[in-house]
């Protein structure tokens, strides 16, 4: 399995410093990172670590849930998934990732409600990225379209 790759390259303090994340191994793309704006409510044309983990969560959890229900009998005809990554106050000092919750909408034929539940929780603790946050709360909602 290959090896992916993303760089930071940042300069100045925490508080009046900013940077440039870029996605390498796609070359897809260079973002602005600063610390005012990960801590703001608006992003304001930024993104942030918790915004990347999201984007890497939602996107491996997809694939596991497809693979899942797929295994299940179901035909996937569409998944929405969204993941919610907060970031507050670490009581031992600094800040930490408070939680994930991945919100879920599938669109899957074959299986029922039930069958859709079971496999959407087991695509939680079933995908890479999941196993890899296990430090992280993460829950789950899950909605089930037939």
């Amino acid at each position: 399995m290959p090896t992916r790759t993303a760089r930071t390259a940042w300069n100045g303090s925490l508080e009046e410093g900013s940077g440039q994340v870029e996605l390498s191994s796609s070359k897809i793309g260079t973002y602005d990172v600063s610390f005012p704006k990960r801590s703001a409510e608006e992003a304001n044309g930024s993104t942030s670590p918790e915004e990347l983990i999201a984007a890497a969560h939602s996107s491996c959890y997809a694939m596991q849930l497809s693979a899942v229900l797929s295994g299940a009998g179901g035909t996937v005809e569409s998944l929405d998934i969204r993941a919610e990554v907060s970031l507050g106050e670490d009581p031992d000092g600094g800040f930490k990732l408070t939680g994930i919750k991945l919100i879920v909408h599938g669109e899957v034929s074959g299986i029922d409600e039930d069958t859709f539940l079971k496999s959407a929780e087991e695509a939680k603790t079933g995908c890479p990225v999941s196993k890899a946050l296990t430090g992280v709360d993460i829950t789950l909602d899950a909605t089930f379209e037939s």
